[in-house]
């Protein structure tokens, strides 16, 4: 029996529907779960392989959340085995233009990257409940653990947060003065 499984015309235009409408946000989760938009995609890319293999059995019950597990999942392993083909220098090789002091990318850009620096748990506990404002006991169905280590593992990862100094050095800097509109 090989990996291609031959799928009904309409379980496959349901598929390609539910992908579709779908994507931009797929991407977002992704990217938030892993801390990167290349690594995001390529994520989302191997739980769609995933979610396509299961298709027949959740097509018609709940396939985001079966998507939902699949990327939690797949971004926790990840997380554990460390990808040596970049290394991290002190100096960047190229400089991008400088953008707007208050921009909301670069506000973003410093949230995902203190994201990046959470222990995988912890990180997708904050984006399912903060992101995809789901309930703890939907977050614990999700990851396969208790709601109390839900509330535990978002406790540790909003501590952590509000004490990453590079994260409270940019939200004080880009506090807009009084009498001051950032728009």
């Amino acid at each position: 029996m090989g990996l291609i499984r031959r799928k009904s015309p309409m379980a496959e235009s349901a598929f390609e529907e539910f992908v579709a409408a779908g994507w931009s946000g797929w991407v977002r989760r992704a990217t938030l779960l892993v801390g990167d938009v290349g690594r995001g995609e390529d994520l989302l890319q191997e739980a769609l392989v995933k979610l396509w293999l299961a298709w027949p059995r959740v097509w018609d019950q709940a396939p985001d959340a079966y998507l939902w597990r699949v990327l939690v999942r797949l971004a926790n392993r990840a997380g554990r085995r460390r990808w040596m083909a970049e290394r991290p220098t002190a100096q960047l090789p190229d400089v991008a233009g400088s953008a707007d002091a208050g921009h909301p990318t670069d506000e973003r850009d410093f949230l995902l990257s203190a994201l990046g620096r959470l222990p995988a748990r912890e990180r997708a506990v904050l984006v399912l409940r903060y992101d995809e404002d789901l309930a703890d006991v939907q977050i614990s169905q999700l990851l396969g653990c208790t709601a109390g280590a839900v509330r535990s593992a978002a406790h540790r990862g909003l501590t952590a947060l509000r004490k990453d100094s590079v994260l409270v050095d940019a939200v004080i800097s880009y506090r807009p003065r009084k009498g001051v509109s950032r728009g």
